[in-house]
């Protein structure tokens, strides 16, 4: 997730408990999707969607801290 802000990231996990817990459900929601897609899960269409649309908001919020931490920063 948002590969390009590695070092944000590694530095609001370590110093943002909101960020951390972000990250870790989004990452959980994300092996949920994959293990779905892969045959290994078995969830229903809404279920899928459903993380898919959970998995989004936690993305959009988790680049909100990053770009609040680089602005801070500059």
């Amino acid at each position: 997730m948002l590969h390009e802000y590695r070092d944000e990231i590694t530095a609001l996990k370590q110093s943002n408990a909101h960020f951390a817990k972000i990250f870790e459900k989004h990452n959980e929601l994300d092996q949920k999707a994959k293990d779905a897609d892969e045959g290994r899960l078995h969830l229903s269409d809404a279920e899928l969607e459903q993380i898919k649309k959970e998995k989004l908001l936690l993305k959009d919020e988790a680049l909100k801290l990053i770009l609040e931490l680089k602005k801070a920063q500059a």
